[in-house]
């Protein structure tokens, strides 16, 4: 089988903490990348890296704010090492009814999960295209391309996540950066039990719910994190070393797309 070619790379992840983004750090730890882990949770990221050891440099990041990606991004080149590759996982989720959605509900979801994205693959970027070298995959959702009650914001804010990526993708596949996007359905993360109200969650979310036009889960069941990850770490890796633009869904065949 084709090496992964992740070894010895240095890797950028936002959204690190917990979740999927934690599925992501141990992945590529364990394929001999050197992994900066970053969220706004700092006790969530220390643990980590006290879990995997030196692999994993823990680092606290807000991704509203430019300047402390910037900074980030200009101590890690200095300090670490070139970055090879930027999987970007931070988010949050907004569950509203768009009559009831306030201005700063909206701005917020917007500020973290499209312009976060944009702050950070702006300065990635910067870096990565005089090196023409890199991958990028930022972590979507299901919800970019399929209408979902009651959220709205989220939905809008991972659509423009997505196609912002893949425009980014266009842009830099002259200079041999590689850009995608993995798209996740329903995954067992506390973003996801956060919403149930009681012990039948999963199985509501897997049957599907008529009454707000949501389809079930054909596959039977919901997804762990680190079958996300598995998706994220192929599309970094050299195995997808033809791939760009693309729109992965992980979604046990949800929305019934590809």
């Amino acid at each position: 089988m084709r090496d992964s070619g992740l070894k010895e790379k240095i890797a950028l992840v936002t959204g690190a903490a917990g979740g999927i983004g934690a599925a992501v750090v141990r992945q590529l730890a364990g394929e001999g990348a050197r992994v900066v882990a970053t969220d706004r949770d700092e006790a969530g990221v220390k643990a980590l890296a006290e879990e995997l050891g030196a692999a994993v440099i823990p680092v606290v990041l807000d991704v509203r704010s430019s300047e402390a990606v910037d900074a980030l991004v200009a101590r890690v080149e200095c300090e670490v090492g070139p970055i090879d590759l930027l999987a970007h996982v931070a988010g949050v989720l907004s569950y509203e009814p768009v009559v009831s959605l306030s201005d700063t509900e909206w701005e917020r979801v917007l500020d973290i999960n499209a312009t976060g994205v944009f702050r950070v693959a702006r300065a990635v970027a910067r870096v990565m295209q005089p090196r023409h070298r890199g991958a990028m995959v930022v972590v979507s959702s299901n919800a970019a391309g399929i209408p979902r009650h009651a959220m709205a914001a989220y939905a809008a804010s991972k659509a423009a996540a997505t196609m912002f990526t893949r425009c980014l993708g266009l842009e830099l596949a002259p200079h041999g950066i590689r850009c995608n996007i993995v798209a996740p359905g329903s995954t067992l993360t506390p973003m996801q039990t956060g919403m149930w109200a009681d012990e039948h969650g999963a199985a509501r979310v897997i049957a599907g719910t008529p009454a707000t036009f949501k389809s079930g889960i054909p596959l039977g069941k919901l997804a762990n994190p680190d079958d996300i990850a598995d998706a994220v770490l192929f599309l970094l890796s050299d195995r997808a070393g033809h791939v760009t633009m693309a729109d992965l869904y992980v979604d046990g065949g949800a929305t019934l797309r590809g």
